[in-house]
């Protein structure tokens, strides 16, 4: 999927814009002025048209006749969607965020890793084994123990054969992303024994110890942004 964060000047400015919204520098309802941005951010009226075309489409803003174009309610924000997900957790707009996704992730997750233990294929178990060596030999890399991380959660929701939970791919990993390059930069612990634990359960078919381990797992995940929340205070 292509990310409007990197299409050059075009995404850049889609990007500012949404930022510029998402933290409520343009409040809701509040009505833009587009000659005045397309002065500011130095873009054509033609550029700009087509940031706001993305916004809308996004839920972000609307235009109408003698009104002009303006902030949507955030209830009409498109919230799921990969860009607004990415914009939002880059910057930690909202407070508490990250404390969101845990409890997601708390209820999603280890029922998944069960039902995984219960469907997982050869296959499936030769993914997350591929995780866990990507995610062993990271050492210092945090691009690469980022990748790899994610890589484990994404097998394991495609082991689990059901769509719809392979499908919240897109919302625990834009989250679990910026939560570990956070997390990694500052040093944890060794990550692989933690999942190692969830993909033992799942290759001997213990749907009960999977879910237990994944909630182990996650229970980690907050120790260490608590953890690294403290180190900053």
């Amino acid at each position: 999927m292509q990310h409007y964060g990197t299409r050059g000047v075009h995404g850049q400015t889609v990007e500012v814009l949404a930022q510029r919204i998402l933290t409520g520098q343009f409040a809701e309802g509040a009505t833009l002025d587009i000659t005045a941005l397309q002065s500011e951010l130095d873009v054509s009226l033609t550029a700009l048209r087509e940031a706001m075309r993305v916004l809308a489409a996004k839920g972000l803003v609307d235009a109408r006749p003698k009104r002009g174009t303006f902030v949507r309610p955030r209830d009409d924000w498109s919230l799921l969607d990969p860009d607004v997900l990415r914009w939002q957790f880059s910057r930690a707009v909202r407070p508490g965020l990250f404390s969101d996704l845990h409890e997601l992730r708390s209820i999603v997750e280890p029922g998944a890793a069960g039902l995984a233990a219960e469907r997982a294929t050869d296959s499936d178990v030769e993914a997350l084994d591929a995780a866990l060596a990507a995610m062993a030999s990271a050492g210092d890399d945090i691009g690469a123990a980022v990748d790899a991380d994610l890589a484990f959660h994404r097998a394991l929701l495609a082991a689990t054969h059901n769509e719809l939970l392979q499908r919240m791919e897109v919302l625990i990993e834009t989250g679990l992303a910026e939560r570990d390059r956070m997390v990694h930069g500052a040093g944890p612990g060794d990550p692989v024994p933690s999942h190692r634990a969830v993909v033992d359960a799942i290759r001997r078919h213990d749907a009960a110890g999977a879910a237990r381990a994944m909630g182990r797992l996650l229970e980690q995940a907050v120790e260490d942004v608590a953890r690294l929340a403290d180190e900053n205070r």
